[in-house]
């Protein structure tokens, strides 16, 4: 336990560093926004595109491991919107409620942390991941909000399809994807220009975490509580019993399964939840705290994970 929380504490001391540039002032909120853009735009995405783009299409393509996530994380987002409804909340609240307890900081913290800590085999997995969490529940939370406020009308639906072709993460995905799948040849220069602006894609993104979560709120400290624990103990629980008991998955594949479940909620949650005015104090308190206590539950998992030789 302790070698691999030391193993996950540099990636945290990273949004930590980013944290304490923010909350001093140093690092102002507009340079955090570019930082942030300049991340999501060009160097994760260059790093998607590198990896898939080289991969064996068989490698970055496996409908059985995205059924599996896609239930195990299907099922967390039904109970967690079921209990929302119970506490009477509307079919917004209970959308967003249940996007901060299925889905995780991905593509800012995984892809890079999960990479160095698993290997690069782990970005495969983590990439179709990725195309599930942008393309159903990307998806979903937008039909619902908007659909429970007027219906869904053909423009909620051009809405939503704009959004998912217009990010680029998960165009980059698919462009990879289909090079790969195409067995087309990357020239050289091409493919180091990729890697050198890929590999601003680690230290960036967690900068970023850190600089983002500085301006978030600490309200609704226990609805926050349920959310994290949500995020953080029953999403990696049920993937863990959804890819190792009830349909078995090779045990390297489970692992990252299972670690990329057990992230603190993705931040990109916030964005929707104010652009839409649906709870935004609540995902930010749920955004902080997860991500705080991850630095503890993501190394357990890692941890257990190792001792069962899922991973190098």
């Amino acid at each position: 336990m302790v070698a691999i929380f030391l193993e996950t504490l540099p990636f945290f001391l990273l949004i930590g560093v980013g944290y304490g540039a923010a909350a001093t002032g140093f690092f102002s909120e507009a340079a955090a926004a570019a930082l942030t853009r300049f991340v999501f735009y060009f160097a994760l995405s260059a790093m998607l595109l590198r990896f898939s783009a080289n991969l064996h299409f068989g490698e970055v393509f496996d409908p059985r491991f995205m059924g599996v996530y896609l239930a195990a994380t299907g099922a967390v987002y039904a109970l967690v919107t079921a209990v929302a409804m119970w506490r009477r909340l509307s079919v917004a609240e209970a959308a967003v409620e249940a996007q901060c307890a299925a889905i995780g900081n991905t593509g800012f913290l995984g892809l890079p942390m999960l990479a160095v800590l698993m290997g690069e085999a782990a970005v495969g997995f983590i990439m179709m991941i990725l195309a599930v969490d942008l393309l159903v529940f990307g998806s979903l939370i937008v039909i619902l909000i908007t659909g429970s406020r007027a219906g869904l009308t053909p423009r909620v639906v051009r809405s939503v399809g704009l959004g998912l072709v217009s990010n680029p993460m998960l165009v980059a995905i698919f462009l990879g994807f289909s090079i790969s799948a195409l067995a087309l040849p990357i020239p050289g220069p091409v493919n180091e220009f990729l890697a050198l602006l890929g590999d601003a894609a680690t230290p960036g993104a967690l900068f970023a975490i850190g600089a983002s979560l500085a301006g978030k709120s600490a309200e609704r400290i226990s609805v926050a509580s349920w959310l994290s624990f949500g995020k953080l103990v029953l999403h990696p629980g049920a993937v863990a019993l959804a890819a190792l008991v009830i349909w078995p998955l090779e045990p390297y594949a489970a692992a990252v399964m299972i670690a990329s479940a057990a992230l603190p909620t993705a931040g990109n949650i916030y964005m929707l939840a104010a652009h839409y005015g649906v709870a935004p104090q609540r995902v930010s308190a749920t955004i902080l705290l997860s991500t705080a206590a991850s630095i503890v539950t993501v190394s357990l998992v890692l941890a257990w994970l190792a001792q069962r030789s899922a991973f190098p």
